[in-house]
């Protein structure tokens, strides 16, 4: 992943379509920071993959929401590429709450502490991780549309959107806004 600042885009040289895209790009990061919001644009060919328990990983391609201590929410724009997923909340089951999934997390846990293990999903993120129902139909957010997506802080008063990050298409990149 490689950020994009507003000078490196201002000093490329582009056609009258990349002229457009650019004026596009610098008056949604400038929208979005008069929100008072932090843009960032990043050019994705691949996000990390969480490989450290196999049976559970915890990366943005597993359908999750987003958490923050302050009140807060997540903007994303994809501009080229693959564009996010998204399902209703209904649809979708905490993956912790799966009997089988949580007696393995209980295993890798190893005590019998009730309290440490709530801690222990938290602190790993197991928490945020959520599994669709059969049959759900998932929501592609598209190309060039800004989302707001509501996060789980403790002032919300909505439930998180629960989403994730498409897989790679092979040697696809993608150009987004997130903050």
């Amino acid at each position: 992943m490689a950020e994009i600042h507003q000078e490196e885009l201002r000093e490329l040289q582009l056609s009258k379509q990349g002229q457009l895209a650019r004026t596009i790009l610098l008056n949604d990061l400038n929208l979005l920071k008069a929100q008072g919001t932090s843009p960032t644009l990043n050019i994705i060919k691949s996000y990390e993959k969480d490989d450290s328990y196999p049976f559970f990983p915890t990366d943005v391609y597993s359908f999750h929401i987003d958490r923050s201590p302050i009140a807060a929410d997540t903007f994303l724009c994809t501009y080229h590429g693959t564009a996010s997923d998204i399902i209703p909340n209904s649809e979708a089951t905490q993956k912790i709450l799966i009997p089988e999934i949580r007696a393995e997390l209980k295993k890798l846990y190893g005590k019998s502490d009730e309290e440490g293990f709530k801690s222990f999903l938290s602190d790993h993120f197991f928490d945020l991780h959520y599994q669709p129902k059969p049959n759900t139909q998932t929501i592609n957010l598209g190309i060039g549309h800004l989302w707001k997506l509501a996060i789980d802080h403790p002032e919300s008063k909505v439930i998180p959107c629960i989403h994730r990050a498409p897989k790679e298409r092979n040697g696809e990149k993608r150009l987004m806004i997130i903050c």
